[in-house]
């Protein structure tokens, strides 16, 4: 039912807003007025947490987000990173959770079409995408729906948009059942002299709409995405939105041409809270005010209000300020693409914002305010209980090959091809490595051996044992895995995954997480440029596990030195860096203890940042000097399950000594920090010579061949045997 812009404003109507009582005598003190309907609906989208930050911008601030190489931090659409010879790197990675759970197919495509528009609204072509997907427990009537749905709308959306899908992530945990998590991440080239910013510039510039129409989908979407689930989820699904990506491909043609012709002043995407949100932060970047008519607006549905216009969350749309003079040739662009053009408003020098719809005045806002003046809360917490350390030698003995194998077939450690061969990992055709190893890696354009590496990383069950250390890791590992590749760890972007911030012990999760990523950022030279928090995600009062995801990028100068995991032919030997003299001894919330004892018991393993940085170093030389033959780290599952990946990668077995310790801890610890290298024997000595050099651990623990993975004094298994239990556990799982 539509709601006239003239309704009485109540209790129930500013709750239903998702604001609080105080929030709303804000409002009320700010404008010296009860607020039309439209305006309520515009400071609900303003001051929603989705868009405000106001439960976070208090810790945000303590992150890095600054480099040598850093050209546009967080506060853009996307941050900026200089990857030399004129070129940046453009990436950002966000959320879209709540309507990927509504409606797993749409939620998830137009998350994939908003981390795009992210990009190139920069003035960025682009070139790689990832997500990072949590879902319930396999066993939850409800995840097989969601994994198919998602995936489907991931690459139907990517795909058809013409970019290559390069990594990402998969976990299972039923603290997910009611609230999956769809992180999807973007990345693009441009050059450092041709970046484009939000920030209007001048007074009586003409406003203009770009791209499709807007309809009634998405409305109020970034207020949902603000609140908790309850038993009345599925009457949320009209505000989730549908996206079209052949629409968007072209309005990506249609914006990189029209900034070649220098038209453009300011550039903002219309994403979360649509019109309003790309409208108000425009104006106010340029102190200045904007006033929009929306009778001007192109729609795609018959009698819609102000309210729905300025809140509707239609795909595919973008708000520019652009020089009168190059009018007409920006509008001849946009209609050779298909696309609408329409001048909806002009900037003004009263720093107000207006609304007229139909010769009426819907609005008339402090336009810094909005934003400037939105509630920012530091909101209590407490810090988590510390978990007693973990006892090994409590454990029952286990076989290790059927250890190794069991948690092959397990959810977490299975194969994710069935995921990743529905996207389209080879378009563009410059793809060096797909899914499947440590990182994505992409060969720069125009460049004849320059790469790009990108990685996403978080463990939760690390982050709930230990926000603090389970943030440091996630940070580490992404590093790790660029490091891994051969690639310079450039930036990074987050997106943080927390449950409601107002209870005390979930705020205190994301303190200390934040905490434990800014200092891994800091000593790893590791710079957060972009990123996302959502917050809210639990239903019924069960919150999800913290789940700060990372997602990083690498730059290789070389791409002909850079390395892989498989195992590259017989005769090899091989090493493991970084390792302590026992190879491994933190079971602590580790994969082999969960799925083998089925317990989660014990800290995270702890992370040394000061270790993990000069180890990695020392790796990432031996590759680029051609030292190294594969290499990769070591994470869930620990080193056993790092060597069987490398055998199936490789077609190859391999016989590994006897650890010098325990062998449960040696083969399945997950200690941080370490690395799996191949090389030719007749470089071993001068590998282990250069690690004494630098007081770094490495230790020759087998050699590369046969048809089998022999670990010290446990059964051979054969690498059929080893595929089959990694390959099979997913296509079984969505076939039944």
């Amino acid at each position: 039912m539509t709601i006239p812009n003239t309704i009485r404003i109540t209790e129930e109507l500013v709750a239903a807003h998702g604001l609080k009582p105080d929030e709303y005598q804000r409002i009320l003190d700010l404008i010296g007025r009860e607020p039309t309907f439209t305006e309520l609906g515009i400071f609900s989208a303003m001051w929603n947490e989705h868009c405000s930050y106001k439960s976070s911008k208090k810790w945000l601030r303590t992150l890095p987000t600054s480099g040598p190489r850093v050209i546009q931090g967080p506060g853009e659409n996307a941050g900026v990173v200089d990857i030399g010879d004129g070129q940046a790197v453009v990436f950002k990675m966000e959320s879209h959770n709540h309507p990927s759970y509504i409606e797993p197919y749409q939620g998830a495509a137009t998350g994939v079409g908003g981390i795009l528009r992210d990009v190139f609204t920069m003035g960025a072509r682009p070139i790689a995408a990832m997500n990072a997907l949590r879902f319930g427990a396999p066993e939850h009537e409800k995840t097989r729906h969601l994994v198919a749905g998602v995936v489907a709308g991931i690459g139907g959306y990517g795909n058809s948009f013409g970019v290559p899908t390069v990594g990402g992530e998969v976990n299972f945990d039923a603290r997910y059942n009611g609230n999956c998590l769809v992180n999807a991440f973007a990345a693009g080239l441009a050059r450092t002299d041709a970046i484009f910013y939000s920030k209007a510039e001048g007074v009586g510039l003409p406003v203009v709409y770009l791209g499709a129409k807007t309809g009634r989908d998405g409305v109020g979407g970034a207020t949902m995405a603000s609140a908790e689930f309850d038993a009345d989820i599925d009457e949320k699904r009209p505000t989730v939105q549908v996206g079209d990506p052949f629409t968007e491909k072209c309005l990506l043609e249609a914006c990189l041409e029209l900034m070649e012709t220098g038209a453009v002043i300011a550039i903002q995407d219309m994403g979360a809270a649509g019109l309003t949100c790309s409208a108000v932060e425009m104006g106010a970047k340029g102190n200045l005010g904007i006033e929009l008519d929306l009778d001007k607006v192109p729609v795609r549905e018959e009698r819609m209000t102000a309210y729905e216009m300025m809140l509707s969350e239609s795909q595919e749309r973008m708000l520019m300020v652009l020089r009168p003079e190059k009018e007409h040739q920006a509008e001849a662009i946009f209609r050779k693409w298909g696309l609408d053009f329409a001048i909806v408003g002009k900037t003004t020098d009263d720093r107000r914002f207006r609304v007229l719809h139909q010769g009426e005045e819907v609005a008339n806002l402090p336009i810094r305010e909005l934003g400037d003046e939105a509630p920012e809360y530091d909101r209590p917490w407490v810090a988590p209980e510390t978990r007693p350390a973990l006892d090994p030698a409590g454990l029952p003995p286990t076989d290790i090959a059927d250890a190794l194998l069991k948690l092959l077939d397990s959810p977490d450690l299975s194969s994710r091809r069935w995921v990743w061969e529905q996207y389209d990992t080879l378009i563009l055709g410059n793809s060096l490595q797909i899914p499947g190893g440590d990182a994505g890696v992409v060969r720069v354009e125009d460049h004849p051996t320059k790469a790009l590496a990108f990685s996403s990383d978080v463990t939760p069950r690390y982050c709930e044992a230990d926000p603090y250390e389970g943030g440091k890791q996630a940070v580490a590992e992404c590093w790790r895995n660029l490091t891994a590749t051969g690639a310079e760890p450039l930036a990074a972007t987050d997106n943080l995954n927390f449950g409601n911030p107002e209870r005390p012990d979930i705020m205190g999760q994301f303190v200390r997480a934040i905490e434990g990523v800014g200092e891994a950022c800091r000593v790893l030279g590791f710079p957060i440029v972009s990123g996302n928090v959502s917050l809210y995600n639990e239903t019924l009062g069960e919150p999800i596990p913290p789940t700060p995801t990372i997602a990083g990028v690498g730059l290789i100068p070389d791409w002909s030195y850079m390395a892989r995991i498989a195992f590259p032919e017989e005769g090899q030997a091989v090493l493991l860096a970084g390792a302590p003299e026992n190879w491994g001894e933190h079971l602590g919330q580790s994969a082999y203890l969960r799925e083998v004892h089925g317990k989660a018991e014990g800290t995270s393993p702890p992370v040394d940042l000061a270790h993990e940085k000069r180890v990695g170093d020392f790796v990432r030389g031996l590759i680029r000097a051609g030292k190294v033959t594969a290499a990769h780290d070591c994470s869930d599952g620990g080193l056993a399950v790092a060597l069987a990946e490398m055998s199936v990668a490789g077609g190859m077995g391999a016989h590994i000594d006897s650890p010098p310790g325990n062998p449960s801890t040696a083969f399945f610890g997950e200690d941080q920090g370490r690395y799996v290298l191949t090389c030719k024997v007749d470089d071993v000595d001068e590998l282990l010579d250069a690690a004494r050099a630098a007081d770094l651990s490495l230790f020759t623990i087998g050699t590369t061949g046969g048809s089998e993975l022999k670990l010290g004094d446990a059964r051979a298994i054969s690498v059929t045997e080893i595929e089959e239990a990694h390959e099979g556990w997913f296509p079984h799982f969505m076939q039944d």
